[in-house]
Order: C-alpha cells, then structure tokens, then sequence
C-alpha cells in the first residue's frame, strides 16, 4: 500500500513505486507537512484544486500540494485536467482530512491546497514593460475588495491581457485575491504599482463623465484603469488619463461591478469595435 503521506512503498522487485499507476513520485522520505510548514510564509496558497490546475498549467513552481482525497482529486483531472493529470499526480500527497483543515483559512469543496512560489516582481514588471504589447494592461486604482480584485485578474487571464496593476494598499497576492482568481495570477502579469510607474502606453481611464466606449477603438498597447468601488478614480490617476470612457448604463442604475465594468472594457477591445 502507498502511505498517504510519507510517499510510495518499495516495490518488491527492488526500488520505490513510481510513474504510471498514479502513486506520487517523490522522495519517499520527503514529508509534505514539513516542506509546508517551512514555506507557508513565503509562497502563495493555491486553495481548492482548480487553482492548483491553473497555477501548474502556466508554469508555476509548486513544491508541495496536498488533499483529503487523492482518488476525488485526479478524477476531477481527468474530467477537467487531461492535460496537465499527470503533473497533478506527481505532486499530490494525501493527509488526513483533520491535517488537511488545519493547513487552511477554509477548507475547500475540493479539498486540495498547494503552495506555489511568487513570480518575482522583476519577472513582473519585465512583462509589463515589454513593448510593442499586443494586448492592454488593467489597471485597479486603489481597489478595496479582495473578491473583486480576484475575479478582475481571471477576467483578465481569460481575454488575454497583459497583466493586471494595482494601485494603494491591497496585495493582489493576498490569499483571498489569489482564491477569487483561481490561481491565474500565474496566467498573467500582476503586480502593485504607484500611479507614477504605470507601464507605458495611452492610458484610458474609466469615468462617468467620460466619452462613451462604444466610439472609441481600444489599441492593444491600451492600459484601462478603473477607479476604486466606492470612490472611482483618484485625482492623481484622472489627471495622467489620455482619455476619460464610460460605459453604457440605463438612466438611474449608478453603477456595474469592477469586474463587470473590467469584462465590458476588455469584451469591447477583444471585438475590435468603435
């Protein structure tokens, strides 16, 4: 039998169980606890398996991932993860539900978590810079809620963008934020930013009071900031706009969502439309 956590028996021709019939191939004196217990303060927690999935799909570097149910976990890979299954199993290392529950802020339907390391902030910011772009920038000014800022950053992975920018206080790695993207952090560049070192590029910015979208092209070199949900733009951000939009809304409705506002913006440059 393969020991939940202290990895795969020997086989009795000699040597540890490895490959193809789904045991986990590392080390058999590695101990999954110890290695998160060394890096949770420093890596990024994917919480539930469909971070997991995103984050090794686009390269992430994941030293260690855990569940509660091994056997749940790769049959959701081969429903929703042929491709990347077979990295999923070299990594997953079952523990005891009650383990599991501990390494967590909340458990997850899934019951997998892994701890992934943070893309440098150099690798970042290279992504950022690069020119020419061929596709926007998302910029968050000064946004509040960690949800919103999750669900912009897998909004922005879906369509492509180059990265997503936020402005003021709010970590777009923290935990929460990392849980609303489904672990597209990894998808895409994002990175925290003062106003004044916003990538280059003509910068729209969104506002009631601006120029309606729908007559406007979006250039893929674009970078679109969005105020935050309560106050909208900063004064130091609307000052450096090349352009003010907004976008259509029935008469008394006083505003969308960040991310609805973020999937309209991106949906209209993805068209091409003016």
């Amino acid at each position: 039998m393969n020991d939940p956590v202290s990895g795969p028996v020997d086989d009795p021709a000699g040597g540890p169980v490895t490959g193809s019939d789904d045991r986990p191939s590392d080390h058999p004196t590695d101990d999954p606890l110890r290695t998160w217990r060394r890096l949770a303060g420093t890596s990024v927690l994917l919480d539930g398996f469909h971070a997991l999935k995103h984050a090794v799909r686009f390269g992430a570097e994941v030293p260690v991932a855990v569940t509660a149910d091994r056997t749940a976990a790769l049959a959701l890979a081969d429903d929703l993860a042929p491709d990347v299954r077979d990295r999923l199993a070299h990594l997953l290392r079952e523990v005891p539900e009650e383990t599991y529950r501990g390494l967590v802020p909340r458990p997850h339907p899934t019951a997998v978590a892994a701890l992934a390391v943070r893309r440098s902030r150099a690798t970042n910011l290279a992504a950022l810079a690069h020119t020419p772009r061929t596709a926007p920038i998302v910029v968050l000014d000064n946004p509040r809620n960690l949800g919103n800022a999750g669900a912009v950053i897998r909004l922005a992975a879906g369509f492509g963008a180059t990265g997503v920018v936020t402005t003021g206080t709010l970590d777009p790695w923290h935990p929460t934020v990392v849980r609303g993207g489904a672990g597209l952090h990894f998808a895409t560049a994002v990175e925290r930013l003062e106003v004044a070192e916003l990538p280059p590029g003509p910068l729209f910015a969104l506002d009631p009071e601006g120029d309606d979208i729908r007559g406007m092209k979006l250039p893929d070199d674009a970078v679109l900031a969005f105020g935050s949900e309560r106050s909208g733009l900063s004064t130091e951000l609307r000052a450096r706009a090349d352009h003010l939009l907004s976008l259509p809304m029935r008469p008394q409705v006083s505003s969308y969502n960040l991310a609805t506002s973020v999937a309209m913006t991106l949906y209209h440059w993805s068209s091409g439309a003016f």
